[in-house]
């Protein structure tokens, strides 16, 4: 099949070059410039080169939905348009150019999580599955019809960090199987529902700074899904940042005002949280490691060495 490549990053360089090492040909790579955007600089391998490095001529777009790419696509008359990693709208101008349209390969069990950091939010939301899928693209953003879609469990230890992992290999299989599928003259696919589609949007510093109202499972969530090498979950202390690189939820229920620096437990330290801290029924988060803006780790007991102060959002 002759396949123009759209796509970025580790996801995209994956992809690429899989479509390299098979049957098929791809004429043409875009992709977008390079961003210093932190999560675009994290797992960030260069299609680019990878493309530049096979002799495959490369577009650089923010948007593909210009003239340009339009004239090339009709003059190289693909068969299927792939996208991995591909991080804004297709126009159907562009998609109707190929004999099958484009699929898009997501790493989200779709039609929940469309959009951004889907693992990094299905972790701070707690899900036991994430996955990949791959769908036609068509007018509304990453709601086209579902080809091939994979998934993974979420085991109680696992981070963001693992969860790439895990599903970075699907993107290969997924999209080979995809294209297969397609190939075969296979036309009856997978309806998304339109009403269960969940759409997330880039995640930024706002999004990583705790907040002590939560439960602490919800507040271990969100350190889970920002272990390095994202930027870590964080709060203030005596008007000092520190990143929460590993953290709990503690064993004995904490009543007071959230953000107090309670009791040790174990090599960690318990801080009050939840929405009903008040009350004494909320269990606390027990911050087992972390760093300051200097660089250095530390065990929770060896940084709150006294018991008292409080956590803060802002210093």
């Amino acid at each position: 099949m002759r396949i123009v490549f759209m796509g970025y990053q580790t996801w995209g360089h994956r992809v690429l070059e899989a479509l390299l090492n098979s049957e098929h040909e791809v004429p043409l790579v875009i992709t977008h410039p390079t961003s210093d955007h932190v999560y675009e600089t994290i797992w960030n391998d260069s299609v680019v080169d990878l493309a530049r490095a096979h002799g495959v001529p490369v577009l650089e777009r923010k948007y593909a939905n210009d003239d340009e790419v339009a004239d090339r696509l009709r003059e190289l008359a693909p068969d299927l348009l792939v996208s991995s990693d591909w991080r804004s709208w297709v126009a159907p101008r562009i998609y109707d150019l190929a004999k099958y349209g484009a699929i898009n390969v997501h790493d989200a069990l779709l039609p929940r999580y469309g959009g951004f950091a889907p693992l990094n939010w299905a972790l701070v939301n707690g899900e036991s599955e994430v996955g990949v899928t791959a769908h036609f693209m068509n007018e509304d953003f990453d709601l086209g019809d579902i080809v091939v879609q994979k998934r993974v469990a979420v085991e109680d230890k696992d981070t963001v960090t693992d969860l790439f992992h895990k599903t970075v290999e699907l993107f290969v299989p997924v999209t080979l199987e995809a294209i297969d599928l397609i190939g075969s003259g296979r036309t009856e696919w997978t309806k998304q529902d339109p009403t269960e589609a969940t759409f997330f949007h880039k995640r930024s510093v706002e999004d990583s700074r705790i907040d002590w109202t939560w439960s602490a499972q919800d507040i271990s969530n969100l350190a889970r899904a920002q272990v390095d090498p994202y930027p870590n979950a964080f709060a203030y202390f005596k008007g000092q940042r520190v990143r929460i690189l590993s953290a709990s939820v503690s064993r004995a229920r904490l009543g007071g005002t959230v953000g107090r620096v309670f009791r040790p437990e174990g090599e960690g330290v318990a801080v009050v949280c939840g929405p009903d801290a008040r009350r004494g029924t909320e269990r606390g988060l027990v911050i087992e490691r972390l760093r300051t803006d200097d660089g250095t780790e530390y065990r929770g007991i060896d940084f709150f060495t006294t018991m008292g102060g409080y956590l803060t959002r802002h210093p």
